[in-house]
């Protein structure tokens, strides 16, 4: 057992809000992914339904099972000491009511060392996050781009209702949530938004008005793209570790190939 004495809590994460500290997030999928960013002094970590997407090779997340993220999320919170590892809960349990989303959610916390699990949608999943939260479990809501509802949007667009947007996110704080995640929105909507509720809200594709920043690791390091101009627009590249690899991979098979690995300093 990790010692997390020195975790933060959701508490600490209001306080950055009221304090005006902005709030650092990421994803990560496996233990040394989390450890480097937890070190890193990352203050929440993800274990997003992305993993379907950049890990699993799936065009949606809609695939990913609970059983998947579970395995995700154990290695992950493993691996953390500081940050507030937060949970994606997989489609369809939240969208199934409140009892399906309480036993998806208590099965995250109970199998892993994880804190919080994130529900997606607005005021149609407030009765769920209240649930959820009420039964002890605590929630990050998401609001604006609803990924596990690509099938009903018909893909994935920037939300530009910004009395819808603010309804949602006020129903979900309502709720109990914790904080909010903002996803594709215009930015003066994030910024109004983030200015009204008592929650932080979390931007990814949400401008610099949010209270923090949310990104996918492979996207932060252009992992998943032979390309950094297929990036998202929202996110912004620091290290390309495509080119990296994709060189060192050359380098390794040119000299297996040729003979010079191993060589003496690898030989026993």
């Amino acid at each position: 057992m990790v010692n997390k004495s020195g975790a933060l809590s959701v508490l600490n994460i209001q306080k950055m809000k009221e304090s005006g500290e902005k709030i650092a997030m990421v994803t990560a999928y496996d233990f040394p992914t989390a450890q480097m960013a937890d070190s890193a002094g990352l203050d929440m970590i993800l274990v997003g339904d992305s993993v379907g997407t950049v890990v699993q090779g799936r065009s949606t997340t809609l695939g990913v099972k609970l059983d998947e993220t579970i395995y995700h999320a154990e290695m992950v919170a493993r691996a953390v000491k500081r940050a507030l590892v937060v949970v994606d809960i997989p489609f369809p349990y939240c969208q199934l009511g409140a009892e399906e989303a309480k036993r998806a959610c208590a099965r995250v916390l109970k199998e892993t060392e994880a804190t919080s699990v994130k529900i997606e949608g607005g005021a149609s999943r407030a009765e769920t996050i209240r649930a959820v939260v009420d039964a002890g479990i605590p929630v990050l809501g998401h609001c604006g781009l609803a990924p596990q509802s690509v099938k009903a949007l018909g893909g994935y667009r920037v939300q530009r209702d910004v009395d819808r947007l603010l309804a949602d996110c006020q129903a979900v704080e309502d709720a109990g949530a914790f904080a909010v995640v903002l996803e594709c929105v215009q930015r003066d909507h994030a910024e109004e938004v983030s200015r009204k509720l008592r929650i932080p809200t979390i931007g990814i594709g949400a401008g610099v008005g949010c209270d923090g920043q949310v990104l996918v690791f492979h996207d932060l390091f252009n992992y998943a793209n032979k390309d950094p101009n297929e990036t998202p627009k929202h996110a912004r590249v620091y290290c390309d570790l495509h080119q990296l690899i994709d060189q060192g991979f050359r380098e390794y098979v040119a000299d297996v190939k040729s003979g010079s690995f191993p060589g003496d300093a690898e030989s026993f």
